[in-house]
């Protein structure tokens, strides 16, 4: 059994790195497939979590922060502990996962990591899985569920829309380009907020590696020639901040001043008062 001080992951580890450390009371491994994936296979030890489980709908947006309640249920759910370190895995490449890691962000929660390349790379790597399905283990000591640092990793409509009139943010689309232009309307409005750089989540994938993210150097390089600024703070948003949360944790490796917007399109394209841009690409 591995010691608890030995936990000391970084926010990306690989299979291999997780596999020595299989069983460790303080290890909680979290699984975002879906949920006929993880009935079929699953990393040992797995906890599953649903998507709704890490979000709230309103009205206008359907991928909204739950609310303190929302967040304590998933907190007990998780029955997660400030021993604790969090692996999150998905079979998408990342986007579930992250955005598990955003919300235990928002708590102040940061002994989280992601695991690159998800069920694909461990299936690839040849390693074990189980079918198994256990309870999780009763803690004594949960983590506090408050929202005093979610300001530090999240951004909400007013803030962002003061900051976009004043052109003084810097944003990150990683939607489709045809959601980006209008083309494809999933909002009352189509199109993207002004003065928004594009760069679609999935093209950090290597499809050809078991859904590995590219070198971060290269993912780096390729934002750097939209235009990205890595000296300067960015927001990064989609539809419903699902696949941001693979975006969020990409800036969190480059090291960058990132926060994600959860109302998302889902919300900033239904309201009337929202700036919009549509059309094609400027390059």
């Amino acid at each position: 059994m591995t010691a608890t001080s030995e936990l000391n992951f970084p926010l990306l580890i690989d299979a291999e790195d997780l596999v020595p450390h299989l069983g460790n009371p303080n290890l909680r491994i979290v699984d975002l497939s879906r949920l006929s994936v993880y009935e079929q296979l699953h990393i040992p030890h797995a906890v599953h979590v649903k998507p709704q489980q890490l979000v709230r709908q309103q009205e206008l947006a359907s991928g909204m922060l739950p609310d303190v309640e929302g967040l304590q249920q998933l907190v007990e759910y998780l029955q997660l502990s400030p021993q604790h370190h969090v692996v999150a895995y998905d079979d998408e490449g990342g986007a579930w996962a992250g955005r598990l890691l955003w919300n235990l962000h928002c708590l102040g929660f940061t002994q989280t990591s992601l695991l690159n390349g998800g069920i694909h790379a461990w299936l690839g790597a040849g390693l074990p899985t189980s079918v198994d399905v256990q309870d999780v283990a009763v803690t004594d000591q949960l983590i506090p569920v408050n929202l005093d640092q979610a300001a530090k990793v999240r951004i909400e409509y007013p803030e962002l829309l003061e900051l976009v009139k004043k052109n003084a943010i810097q944003l990150w689309d990683c939607r489709t380009e045809d959601e980006y232009t209008g083309l494809r309307l999933a909002a009352r409005r189509g199109g993207h907020i002004p003065h928004a750089i594009h760069y679609e989540w999935s093209t950090a994938l290597n499809r050809e590696n078991h859904l590995k993210l590219r070198p971060l150097e290269h993912i780096q390089q390729s934002l750097q020639q939209l235009g990205i600024d890595f000296k300067q703070p960015v927001v990064v948003y989609c539809q419903s901040h699902h696949r941001s949360g693979l975006a969020y944790i990409l800036g969190r490796l480059l090291n960058w001043n990132i926060r994600a917007y959860d109302g998302a399109w889902s919300e900033w394209g239904n309201r009337p008062e929202s700036p919009i841009v549509t059309g094609e690409k400027p390059f």
